[in-house]
């Protein structure tokens, strides 16, 4: 059984490239863009692996973030966080939500997987 990601971003090219890269490294990838019922995709979905785009329509993945750490059965879910910004402030707003890894956009597809796996402890 592959395991699962749920990409949770907003951006059709991003999204596309992103679930066509994982899912030919053996990854089940469910996709979901809105910030606002975020959550109620984690929950329906239970994820092995979240990746979460910090500006989402609705809400931000930063306060996304921070409701899935709270929650009991996501708090330990590892969330790689994506941003078209770049700047250390993100970078530090993101592991203090509780981010596992931070990436900016664009990013290598190399980089991508390698992020991935290493999340998921391949």
């Amino acid at each position: 059984m592959s395991k699962t990601v749920l990409l949770i971003e907003d951006e059709p090219n991003i999204i596309e490239a992103i679930s066509f890269l994982l899912s030919r490294d053996g990854w089940s990838v469910h996709t979901h863009s809105n910030g606002l019922t975020a959550l109620d995709a984690v929950a329906e979905r239970q994820p092995d692996l979240i990746v979460l785009d910090v500006m989402l329509p609705g809400r931000s993945g930063y306060e996304i973030l921070k409701d899935i750490r709270r929650a009991r059965d996501t708090e330990q879910t590892p969330v790689l966080m994506l941003t078209a910004r770049g700047q250390m402030k993100d970078r530090e707003l993101a592991l203090e939500a509780g981010a596992n890894t931070f990436m900016t956009k664009p990013f290598a597809n190399a980089e991508m997987l390698d992020a991935v796996r290493a999340l998921a402890g391949a």
